[in-house]
């Protein structure tokens, strides 16, 4: 086709400079007639017909024009700004492409034109009298209509694909991957799957921040990361953890097989009523009570519930002791210039009754009744016996769930190998060049896959998971080696052990409930040592089976007494 040239009028007259506005909202659904060359062929076209130069472009491969939050279109409201004037006018293929939302268009308009800019489509030719303008807003507000009634179909179809439990899209969440399930026509439908490699790296996320790693007890936010960057774990995009990562899984409730879809509404970001969303079963990594314990110890370690101060007090069940009625901790107020010292509720002391109506309890009775109800109740041949027999049971239903973790992981390792052993070939057959600047970080991925596959699968063949076998001298021997640590000796070496067992002392009016988790009593057991935990709180409420007793107290006259609940 024989170029376009301006006319000998045209040549004589000022040259006026252009900037062309390219959009399409997304690469995958840009229309066929209004794809970027075509809009880039079409406006250049138009400017040439007038006479004008175009002076620059500005490119929006991928946003939606119902809002201004486009990189390219703040960088040409930059330009518009500038001195001295860079151009006087602004082209687009049509008013759509500039916004979709009629009063944003306006407001932009007259932006442009406070600045000496004029906005031109080249399919909606309007001069600036008050008819054109009114015909203006008119094709914008049908725009707009079209632009809300597009996203509502799509909605619904999306919707409706996740009622059936199909992925729409986007990147999997960590630990998972998205695969082929069905093709309809051209369509290729995907499901949710386990990813072998990154699942391990979630159950390592949640093992770490509940149990620790068998020296300590469980991990903060930041050492946990530390922990994961240091073993060279990454993300599946190969970034490093981020605290805000680790958060992200500990709290996303997909990981116990409830994946949930339009959580929340685009425009606003306001989080939806449970009943408009889309509940999507996909495969389980985390088991629900597990995620339940970790979002409790989540919630009760913030420091706007739980101080600090009180986790590292050398109080004796500082860090344990919680108020029944608020979660907050327990922590010591002192009378009398010290003589009395007792344990108070940390939200009533700050904040008044009108924060909670709290309680106090004497410090050496709350320290007593939970010592000697550990001592004399839980820590017996009887008691330990029955807390931790449903526990063994659980290692031989665990062997099968192994067992396919084991072989998931092993096809993993296979897959990742024979990728490379393809892309080798290609190699050497001359279909992918040595040239080519993806090749080394692809290369590099697949080999950090491959290697990383193979030692979880090692890892998972390894002798792990049988039940192990234990004697009445071994709960003999525990039971009374613990009694004696837990009723003498310094506060800080009694708090350390009872830390090492108790979760959590929830003090209420006449009622003090102890909670912990029966895997905490069989580790320390098995240990040759008891192993100390960390200052990071854990609560959980599993060893504390229905109905049986625990320390309570009756306030008569300043007399406090045990009784039986």
């Amino acid at each position: 086709m024989t170029p376009l040239k301006p006319s000998s009028a045209q040549l004589l007259m000022p040259a006026i400079r252009a900037a062309l506005y390219l959009r399409v909202s997304t690469g995958r659904q840009a229309e066929n007639d209004l794809s970027i060359p075509d809009q880039r062929r079409q406006t250049e076209a138009y400017c040439l017909a007038k006479g004008w130069v175009v002076s620059e472009a500005f490119i929006e491969p991928g946003a939606s024009a119902t809002d201004d939050k486009r990189p390219e279109f703040q960088r040409l409201m930059e330009a518009v700004s500038a001195k001295p004037k860079r151009f006087e006018v602004v082209v687009v293929h049509s008013f759509s492409r500039f916004f979709r939302d009629h009063f944003e268009l306006e407001f932009n308009v007259r932006r442009l034109q406070k600045l000496g800019v004029r906005l031109v489509s080249i399919t909606q030719e309007l001069d600036d009298s008050p008819s054109s303008n009114m015909m203006r807003q008119i094709l914008a507000m049908f725009d707009e209509y079209q632009s809300k009634e597009n996203a509502k179909h799509t909605l619904r179809a999306m919707r409706e694909n996740a009622r059936q439990g199909f992925w729409n899209g986007s990147r999997a969440p960590f630990g998972y991957r998205a695969v082929e399930a069905e093709k309809r026509g051209q369509k290729v439908k995907k499901r949710l799957d386990i990813d072998p490699v990154q699942a391990e790296a979630v159950r390592l996320i949640f093992d770490l921040y509940l149990d620790g790693d068998g020296q300590s007890g469980g991990l903060g936010l930041k050492a946990l990361v530390n922990r994961l960057n240091s073993q060279g774990m990454r993300t599946q995009s190969g970034a490093k953890f981020s605290c805000k990562f680790v958060h992200e899984v500990l709290t996303r409730p997909a990981y116990t097989g409830n994946h949930r879809f339009d959580v929340t509404e685009a425009k606003t970001g306001r989080k939806k009523p449970d009943e408009e969303m889309i509940a999507v079963k996909i495969p389980a990594i985390i088991t629900a009570s597990r995620f339940a314990a970790v979002q409790d110890k989540l919630r009760l370690n913030a420091p706007r519930v739980t101080a600090p101060r009180i986790v590292n007090s050398p109080c004796l069940l500082t860090s344990m002791a919680v108020c029944a009625t608020c979660g907050g901790g327990m922590t010591l107020r002192t009378g009398k210039n010290g003589r009395y010292r007792y344990y108070t509720c940390a939200s009533q002391a700050r904040k008044g009754k009108t924060a909670c109506k709290g309680r106090s309890i004497r410090m050496d009775l709350l320290d007593t009744l939970v010592m000697q109800h550990l001592a004399e109740r839980l820590l017996t041949k009887e008691r330990l016996g029955e807390v931790l027999g449903s526990l063994l049971a659980q290692y031989a239903a665990n062997q099968n769930s192994d067992a396919a973790r084991a072989e998931s992981l092993r096809t993993a390792a296979r897959e990742a190998e024979q990728k490379l052993h393809r892309m080798y070939a290609a190699i050497e057959d001359g279909i992918i060049e040595l040239s080519d600047p993806t090749l080394k970080a692809r290369l590099d991925a697949l080999k950090a896959r491959r290697d990383e596959t193979k030692r979880l699968s090692e890892m998972a063949d390894a002798p792990a998971g049988i039940a192990p076998h234990i004697t009445e001298e071994m709960i003999d021997n525990f039971a009374r080696g613990l009694q004696g640590r837990l009723l003498d000796g310094p506060v800080a070496m009694r708090k350390a052990y009872a830390q090492a067992i108790v979760d959590r002392i929830e003090v209420d009016d006449r009622e003090i409930r102890i909670f912990g988790r029966k895997d905490k009593l069989l580790s320390q057991l098995m240990s040759e040592k008891p192993k100390l935990r960390s200052k990071v709180l854990s609560f959980g409420r599993q060893w504390r089976p229905q109905g049986d007793s625990n320390p309570c107290y009756r306030r008569e006259r300043d007399v406090y007494k045990t009784v039986s609940v």
